[in-house]
């Protein structure tokens, strides 16, 4: 089940805080709860994006990005992540989540994410989004400018653009 009231309570927080630049990071606090977790009592992967949805959102909030979405009838969907799994979040645990756009492409955004217990990272992950419109996809260009950017998005890191050419080269559709 999808965290509603969790959802709901983070937009409001979002609201609540000063906005941001569009590069800058937005960090939210939570916690794991026994709704969250698998069979080995530690979270669950797909709940783990999940949890960041938590992140993102309000990161689009501060940074207006959400603003331009609604006043342009746009939605945004992810097109695409990679995770890296490196620590145990178990049930209680208090989490961070820290969240920044790095750029985008023709089609595009992309956003890093990470999700950090104690002082250690447990994970990270490298998410693709799509700007949608009633005929499809959105250049993200036309929403950098609606936010007083130019169109061309800063050179994304040298991981990001890898996993961008590596994902170009993975079949679609994937063999049955």
């Amino acid at each position: 089940m999808y965290p509603v009231f969790r959802y709901g309570w983070a937009m409001l927080k979002a609201r609540r805080l000063p906005p941001l630049g569009p590069f800058e990071t937005h960090v939210s606090r939570h916690r794991c709860w026994p709704w969250d977790i698998d069979l080995w009592l530690e979270l669950n992967n797909g709940r783990t994006l999940t949890l960041y949805d938590l992140g993102r959102i309000p990161l689009a909030v501060r940074t207006g990005l959400l603003r331009v979405l609604r006043e342009r009838n746009w939605g945004m969907v992810v097109a695409g992540c990679s995770v890296r799994y490196r620590r145990r979040v178990r049930a209680f645990d208090r989490i961070e989540i820290v969240s920044r756009l790095l750029g985008w492409d023709a089609r595009f955004l992309y956003t890093e994410q990470a999700m950090w217990r104690g002082g250690e990272c447990a994970n990270h992950m490298l998410v693709r989004s799509a700007l949608v419109s009633a005929a499809g996809i959105v250049p993200p260009a036309e929403a950098a400018v609606a936010l007083g950017l130019p169109p061309d998005s800063p050179a994304l890191p040298p991981w990001a653009a890898a996993w961008i050419a590596a994902e170009a080269q993975r079949p679609w559709p994937p063999r049955r």
